[in-house]
């Protein structure tokens, strides 16, 4: 949360007083923060439990894994996705954005966090036997969340042009229904195969 207001801040400080080139480089900036906020996040999801042995018992669990994948990555999107969210109107009238411009961009990371951390979550699976993963980290999910990141930032412009959003609200809805129901079982077998 604090390196995202830190990123909001010094992109509008660094961009000088021009409230139109601040408000046309606002969505890009917003979102490019809210992705490394939460990949910074993300990096220790599953490594501790794989180091401690915690994720051995949570296999042995009656409930299945994808549940306790849903539950850990709900839990991780409450305490990092969900103060990306509140805080998005202080980070919008920073950026010198109106009201609709603002809502929409409120809306699409509503949508859209919740989809990076099942993203990060497959990712930090895929590097949880890892020592220092990180790197790898980044590379698996930064490919994967650019079409995210494309249609949630031309959503925020729409709105600055007065144009309809719903598409891109239906796109970014797409996507967190294809990550919720998909990738639970894609991160489920992943950590499987870092355990062996």
């Amino acid at each position: 949360m604090w390196f995202f207001l830190v990123v909001i801040v010094l992109f509008a400080l660094g961009a000088g007083p021009e409230p139109q080139l601040l408000a046309r480089i606002a969505p890009g900036v917003v979102w490019v923060a809210a992705l490394l906020a939460s990949l910074l996040a993300m990096d220790r999801l599953f490594r501790d439990d794989a180091r401690d042995g915690a994720l051995e018992q949570l296999m042995l669990l009656p409930t299945p894994l994808p549940v306790v994948v849903i539950a850990k990555v709900t839990a991780h999107w409450v305490a990092t996705g969900l103060p990306l969210v509140v805080l998005s109107p202080l980070a919008a009238l920073l950026m010198g954005l109106n009201g609709h411009a603002a809502l929409t961009l409120m809306l699409t990371l509503l949508l859209g966090t919740p989809t990076l951390s099942f993203l990060g979550a497959l990712g930090a699976a895929l590097t949880a036997g890892l020592r220092r993963g990180g790197i790898l980290l980044s590379l698996i999910i930064l490919p994967l969340a650019i079409p995210l990141l494309i249609f949630s930032t031309a959503a925020v412009d729409a709105a600055m042009m007065q144009l309809p959003v719903g598409g891109f609200f239906a796109i970014a809805g797409a996507f967190l229904t294809g990550s919720v129901t998909l990738l639970p079982f894609a991160t489920a077998a992943a950590l499987r195969i870092s355990i062996q």
